[in-house]
C-alpha cells in the first residue's frame, strides 16, 4: 500500500498519516505546503493551488504506485464562517482538488484502488439554516453552492470511467493535533484554559451552555478512513462519522477544568476572536516560563480557531439548528468503533500536557 494524503497539517491529514505510517505494509507520502515530522511519513511540500507545480510533481517517480488517496486539504476564509458561501473560497477549494486528483490519477491509473474525500456537516446545509435531524448521507443535495459537492462532481467523474473506488466522509466537529489550524478546539481550550489559571480564575464557559452537540475524535476517523481503503462495503459510498454519542459544554466543563486543577465558574459569553488575540503576551510569557514545547506564537499555535469556537460555543451570537448526523449507515457498513466524547476531550488535553504544549 501506497497512500498519499493531501493537506497533512491538517488535524484530519495528520492524523490519517499517522494512522497508516504505522503500518509495516505501508508507505505514506504527506502533501502540505507546511512541514510534517511524523515516523514512517515522508514529507513533500506542495501548494495545490498552484497548477503547474502539482501537476509537475504528482506526475513525477516519486508518486509512481500510489494505491490509495486521502484528500483533506482545504483553504478557510479568515472570517470563517463568511467563507462557507464565498464563490471565490469554493472554486479554490474545488480547484484545489482537480490539480491533485488530475495528475495522479492519470499518472497512476494502473495502481490506484481508492480515494477518500473528506466533506462535513455543511453538506446537509446546517450553515445555512437547514435543519434535517439528524443528517442521512441518503437525502437530496441541499440546494446551495458548496465546494463539497464540486469535489465530489470531479471525484465521481473521474471514477466513473477508472477501476479505482472511492469513499466520501462527512465527519462532525473533528478534535485532534494540529498547529494554526482554522478549526480545531483542542489548542483553544487549552490556551484559554491556561491563561485563565495562570491569572488565577475559575474556569468560566465562554458562550452559552444550550445546545446539544456531537464531535469526533481524529484519531477514530484516521481508523475508519482506514477501514474504508479496503473494505468492500465501503466501495463508493458516503458515510457520515461522529464519536456515537452526544454532549452538551454544561456537562463536560467540569471535566475540562480538572484537567487543568481549576474550579468551574459561572459561565461568561464573550467573543474569544476578539478577547484572545491581544493576551498573545500572556501566551509567550507562559510558554517560556513553563518551558514548553509549543510554539510562543499564539496565532501559530491556535491559528483561525477562535473564531470557529465563538461559532460552536456561541460566543459569535450565530444560531441555528442542532447538527446532529445519522451514524446508522457506517455501523452497518462494519466501522462500529465508537468513543466518549467527554473523555476524548479529557484525552486530548491531558496528551497535550504530556507533549508539553501546555502546562502540567
Amino acid at each position: 500500500m501506497k497512500v498519499v494524503v493531501f493537506g497533512a497539517t491538517g488535524v484530519i491529514g495528520r492524523a490519517a498519516a499517522e494512522r497508516f505510517g504505522q503500518r509495516r505494509d505501508c508507505e505514506v507520502l504527506a502533501v502540505s505546503r507546511r512541514s510534517v515530522d511524523l515516523p514512517g511519513v515522508v514529507h513533500v511540500p506542495l501548494d495545490l493551488t498552484d497548477a503547474d507545480a502539482s501537476a509537475a510533481m504528482l506526475r513525477s517517480r516519486r508518486f509512481d504506485g500510489t494505491t490509495h488517496v486521502v484528500f483533506a486539504a482545504l483553504q478557510e476564509s479568515p472570517e470563517l464562517a463568511s467563507g462557507w458561501q464565498d464563490a471565490r473560497l469554493i472554486d479554490r477549494n474545488e480547484a484545489m482538488f482537480r490539480n491533485a486528483l488530475e495528475p495522479l490519477a492519470t499518472a497512476c491509473d494502473a495502481t490506484l484502488q481508492h480515494v477518500s474525500l473528506l466533506q462535513g456537516a455543511k453538506a446537509y446545509g446546517f450553515h445555512v439554516g437547514r435543519s434535517p435531524v439528524p443528517g442521512k448521507e441518503g437525502a437530496p443535495r441541499d440546494p446551495h453552492r458548496n465546494f463539497y459537492f464540486a469535489q465530489e462532481d470531479i471525484l465521481r467523474a473521474f471514477a466513473d470511467a477508472a477501476p479505482w473506488s472511492w469513499t466520501i466522509f462527512r465527519p462532525q466537529v473533528v478534535y485532534g493535533q494540529s498547529f494554526g489550524s482554522p478549526m480545531n478546539l483542542v489548542p483553544v481550550l487549552g490556551v484559554y484554559a491556561a491563561l485563565e489559571r495562570e491569572a488565577g480564575r475559575a474556569l468560566s464557559f465562554p458562550g452559552t451552555l444550550d445546545g446539544v452537540h456531537e464531535a469526533v475524535d481524529a484519531r477514530m476517523l484516521a481508523r475508519a478512513l482506514a477501514w474504508a481503503a479496503e473494505a468492500p462495503a465501503a466501495r463508493d459510498e458516503i458515510f457520515n462519522v461522529t464519536n456515537g454519542d452526544v454532549f452538551s459544554w454544561r456537562d463536560v466543563w467540569p471535566s475540562i477544568a480538572a484537567v487543568f486543577d481549576m474550579e468551574v465558574g459561572e459561565p461568561v459569553a464573550q467573543r474569544l476572536a476578539q478577547v484572545m488575540p491581544p493576551r498573545a503576551s500572556e501566551w509567550a510569557d507562559l510558554v517560556a516560563r513553563h518551558r514548553l514545547e509549543a510554539p510562543a506564537d499564539m496565532a501559530t499555535f491556535v491559528g483561525g480557531s477562535w473564531t470557529y469556537a465563538d461559532i460552536l460555543f456561541g460566543g459569535s451570537g450565530r444560531s441555528g439548528p442542532p447538527a446532529l448526523l445519522s451514524t446508522i449507515k457506517i455501523r452497518q457498513a462494519g466501522f462500529g468503533e465508537c468513543i466518549d466524547t467527554g473523555d476524548m476531550l479529557c484525552d486530548w488535553l491531558q496528551e497535550f500536557q504530556a507533549r508539553r504544549f501546555l502546562p502540567r
